[in-house]
């Protein structure tokens, strides 16, 4: 599973990786974030009429066949698996018509040794800011206030053999030559596959990032545990 990331990106790269189109001006939100948990507001990439701009949407998709409260929607979406997504009537919909890339710096995941459980911090080996996830996102009516809530979800697949070390699932990592089939609905599941064995690289981490209390500012929690 993917359910924690950081995000410590500026407008420009954003906008030089993406080719943005639609947006003219640089959003408000684009602060650091170094613990990123499922249910907050993330920024996505999404194709618009041609072109592509970026959004923020809430971690963890709703589908928009909902008819309850937000408050009894309580199955965990921020993972969508690569092997059930066209199947799967919570993802289904929108793996056919609603595509989008989630922009990270980096993402965590946890190995059992001994009793406890080790956070490692995996970004991208050649140093590149940014990890282009595919993801999937819809919009959903909420029943009480009538406001309309876009939500997404990160595909994930199998892991490398380097991933595999730690842990048994990894993101769907996506190339710049891979963004318009995946945005545009060209590419199906052929294209969620691992990322090469090469192209990430991983460090253990504070214990601190285990906890979603942890402040999101918290530069340190990236920082490689000394011996």
């Amino acid at each position: 599973m993917c359910g924690r990331t950081t995000y410590n990106l500026t407008w420009e790269q954003i906008v030089a990786l993406y080719n943005l189109t639609l947006q003219k001006k640089a959003p408000t939100n684009l602060r650091p974030r170094f613990n990123v948990c499922p249910t907050t507001q993330i920024d996505t990439i999404v194709g618009q009429n041609g072109g592509r701009e970026l959004q923020s949407m809430r971690w963890g998709l709703i589908p928009q066949w909902w008819k309850k409260s937000l408050k009894e929607f309580k199955l965990a979406t921020f993972n969508a698996r690569a092997e059930t997504v066209a199947e799967k009537p919570m993802f289904r919909s929108a793996f056919k018509r609603n595509r989008c890339i989630i922009p990270v710096s980096g993402y965590y995941e946890w190995h059992t040794e001994g009793k406890e459980k080790q956070p490692y911090y995996f970004t991208a080996a050649d140093g590149s800011p940014i990890l282009s996830i595919a993801g999937l996102w819809d919009e959903w009516k909420d029943l009480d206030s009538g406001e309309a809530i876009k939500s997404c979800t990160m595909m994930i697949t199998e892991p490398n053999k380097f991933v595999a070390r730690i842990h048994d699932r990894m993101p769907v990592l996506l190339e710049p030559d891979q963004f318009t089939p995946w945005l545009s609905g060209i590419a199906g599941v052929e294209i969620l596959k691992p990322a090469s064995e090469d192209f990430l690289k991983m460090l253990p981490v504070s214990k601190r990032v285990n906890s979603s209390r942890t402040s999101d500012e918290d530069a340190t929690l990236i920082e490689e545990l000394s011996e």
